[in-house]
């Protein structure tokens, strides 16, 4: 196969939903706000190649973004940058990596791809079937195609609904489980920052052994997350019930762990050098270095010259 068939060719893929999800809607929401979703669209398409990870490639050496780069890269001013990459670590969009990476966590769910060989042969299958309808039917063309295919869809889907089992009892949770407790616990906690309507905590309980029995958190985890995303200023005002929780327990994971270790994205890394015994110690240097001395005069005077 030539090389030009095998290159591939990436694009961004966004859900129908992407500008109501609670990151992108709330960056929305602050001052050039559009802005900034429109940078962060065009780092998503920048970094496509690398799998997410935000690099320049000057030779054979691979070199991270400053604010600068970032900045002529996007077409934006470095102060409007700042604030952006600023907002963006805080909401879990980015990671900064310890060597000064710039990675966007969040891309692998929005990257599709195909080869050139691969998008030909799809080119070529949707002219066959719309020849063939063409032929049957002139009048019909690329519409029936669509419709040939959603037509295709729905019964595949009437099919796989008829095969879940119906009428399949609900599990109800007794106020003494486990489920139950961490529910109400949640909800406690959420009431300490704003008002909402007592939930169906039988919804919310089995949300919570969800994440237990299928995400595998142990109870400790499921508690510490509920305290954590409680009195954060952020995720606060975002996790209102059991399933948002569990929807966005690996993205709060991954900035609890961040907010441990802060790094800036516009600072290389710190390297650590030991701290000199002069100044860890002054008081006791002077000292040994005086009693060296003194025992080096001592010495001298035995000497037979």
């Amino acid at each position: 196969m030539s090389e030009k068939r095998k290159k591939r060719y990436f694009w961004l893929r966004l859900k129908e939903d992407f500008f109501e999800e609670d990151t992108i809607e709330w960056l929305e929401e602050q001052p050039n706000g559009k802005e900034y979703c429109l940078i962060y669209l065009k780092l998503c398409l920048r970094s496509l190649k690398t799998e997410g990870l935000l690099v320049r490639n000057v030779g054979t050496t691979m070199i991270p973004y400053d604010a600068e780069a970032l900045a002529k890269t996007t077409n934006s001013s470095v102060d409007t940058i700042k604030v952006a990459m600023d907002l963006f670590q805080k909401i879990g969009l980015i990671d900064v990596l310890e060597t000064g990476e710039i990675y966007l966590s969040q891309l692998n769910e929005l990257v599709g791809s195909e080869t050139e060989s691969a998008a030909l042969k799809r080119l070529e299958r949707s002219k066959k079937a719309s020849a063939t309808l063409s032929h049957d039917c002139p009048s019909l063309g690329r519409t029936n195609v669509a419709e040939s295919i959603e037509y295709r869809d729905k019964s595949i889907e009437n099919r796989e609904k008829e095969k879940k089992p119906r009428n399949r009892k609900k599990r109800v949770y007794e106020s003494t489980s486990i489920y139950f407790i961490l529910a109400q616990e949640l909800f406690k906690q959420i009431c300490q920052n704003q008002e909402i309507k007592e939930p169906n905590f039988q919804q919310w309980a089995d949300d919570i052994r969800k994440m237990i029995e299928i995400d595998k958190r142990t109870e400790d985890q499921v508690r510490r997350m509920i305290n954590w995303s409680q009195k954060h200023v952020f995720w606060s005002a975002n996790i209102l019930s059991a399933r948002k929780l569990r929807e966005k327990y690996d993205t709060m994971a991954a900035q609890a762990k961040r907010d441990q270790t802060p790094q800036s994205y516009s600072k290389p890394p710190i390297r650590k050098e030991p701290v000199p015994e002069w100044l860890e110690d002054p008081e006791g240097y002077n000292a040994r270095k005086e009693a060296e001395i003194s025992g080096c005069s001592l010495e001298s005077d035995d000497l037979p010259f």
